[in-house]
């Protein structure tokens, strides 16, 4: 086990130089690399910190005790989604749910936070650059951030990232070294052939492959070269939700993918077993109550997308859209926004539609394109979800039943 070493600036800190606020979140990430056998501390460039979304009286503890004790952020540190939408308040049900969300997030702002409220840092203008150390929470932006980027941050949860916000530093353990990076399984994904140029592919095959390794880094091997980053996301997203995968490489496509996978156990993957994933993550239902989609936070280019699907016939069913309020605000000043709420999209911002109660509890099919959704929402919320297209998605909207092009 290596003895952790701390440089005269961190044992300062430690010991109370630069405040009360310092010493406490510095004894956290010490315990923690103790806890990690890290060598030393790394210091970081920017942190994304889970801890304003409301779990319970003790997040709003820990919040204002950081707050009582004169704590702020040292690096730039962005904000996750937290439990309440500050701009449309009134979709949340449950109104104490929802002050104490707005609670938790405005103290997070107060400690020098951004206001970004999104789960998908990485479509913000400044992301970190490859090899950056980080110290990003959520595990859609932890493995975005380490594949698809190339940036390096370990899997910080709740409390440990805002730490790591006001030391500037973390444990220089896990994913943050180069030697926890290699990947440890590949998986052929060649026999899956045109399939992989539909959007569907991802979702299913993140599913599946998060299931297969759990929280090893797979290969992949066969992604065509110019699938995008929406599709990398929804790879990776789901991917972290049905396993613990932190970090993929996609050879020829990622930053620090391998060229070569012969040292490697090598899975093939079929088409059979993605339409199975398709199957265990839908409801064999043709009814349908509501459609949502963003999860994580649509991007820019996803809901002109979907701007261009809903101009039309109307919908016949509550369709909500989850994306980041930055997003929002560049759909409203070209007019996008202005499209999708006039088709009748409820667009959502600062939270997601799995995490607060913004669906009815009366409904009980609900449609979406996102496989952390389709994972997530039975347990949440209680839905039987039913996995799609975008365009299946809009067109189920329209038809008030399940249309499936397949």
């Amino acid at each position: 086990m290596p003895t952790l070493h701390l440089t005269a600036e961190e044992e300062a800190m430690l010991g109370g130089r630069d405040g009360e606020a310092v010493a406490l979140a510095m004894r956290v990430i010490v315990g923690q690399a103790r806890i990690s056998d890290a060598p030393r501390l790394v210091e970081i460039t920017s942190a994304h910190v889970d801890s304003c979304l409301y779990h319970g009286q003790v997040s709003l503890d820990f919040a204002h005790r950081l707050a009582d004790l004169g704590a702020r952020v040292r690096v730039p540190t962005t904000l996750n989604v937290g439990s309440m939408d500050l701009i449309h308040p009134a979709l949340v049900r449950d109104h104490e749910l929802a002050a104490a969300g707005r609670e938790l997030m405005t103290a997070y702002v107060g400690l020098g936070c951004t206001p970004t409220f999104t789960c998908a840092p990485y479509q913000l203008a400044d992301r970190p650059g490859f090899g950056e150390h980080i110290a990003w929470a959520e595990s859609n932006a932890i493995v975005f951030a380490n594949s698809v980027l190339g940036a390096r941050t370990d899997r910080y949860g709740d409390f440990l990232d805002v730490c790591a916000a006001i030391t500037g530093r973390a444990p220089y353990a896990g994913l943050q070294t180069p030697e926890a990076r290699r990947g440890t399984v590949a998986f052929d994904c060649r026999p899956l052939g045109e399939f992989l140029h539909s959007e569907l592919a991802y979702p299913l095959l993140g599913h599946h492959i998060g299931s297969v390794v759990g929280d090893g880094i797979p290969v992949l091997v066969g992604i065509p070269a110019d699938v995008g980053e929406d599709e990398l996301k929804a790879f990776g997203a789901a991917a972290a939700s049905a396993g613990g995968v932190a970090l993929f490489h996609a050879v020829g496509i990622t930053p620090e993918a391998p060229s070569s996978v012969e040292d490697l156990p090598v899975r093939v993957v079929e088409l059979e077993t993605l339409q199975h994933v398709r199957r265990e993550l839908s409801s064999a239902v043709s009814e349908l109550d509501a459609v949502s989609v963003g999860t994580p936070h649509a991007s820019y280019d996803e809901c002109v997308r979907l701007a261009e699907l809903v101009v039309g016939p109307p919908l016949a069913l509550p369709f909500y859209l989850s994306t980041a309020r930055a997003t929002r605000d560049r759909l409203a000043d070209n007019g996008v926004l202005r499209v999708l709420e006039a088709a009748g999209v409820t667009v959502v911002v600062d939270t997601c539609t799995y995490v607060t109660a913004i669906l009815s509890p009366t409904w009980k099919h609900v449609m979406t394109n996102s496989g952390k959704w389709a994972h997530y929402a039975p347990g949440n919320i209680n839905v039987s979800p039913i996995l799609g297209t975008l365009a299946e998605c809009v067109a189920s909207a329209r038809a008030g039943r399940v249309v499936l092009d397949v």
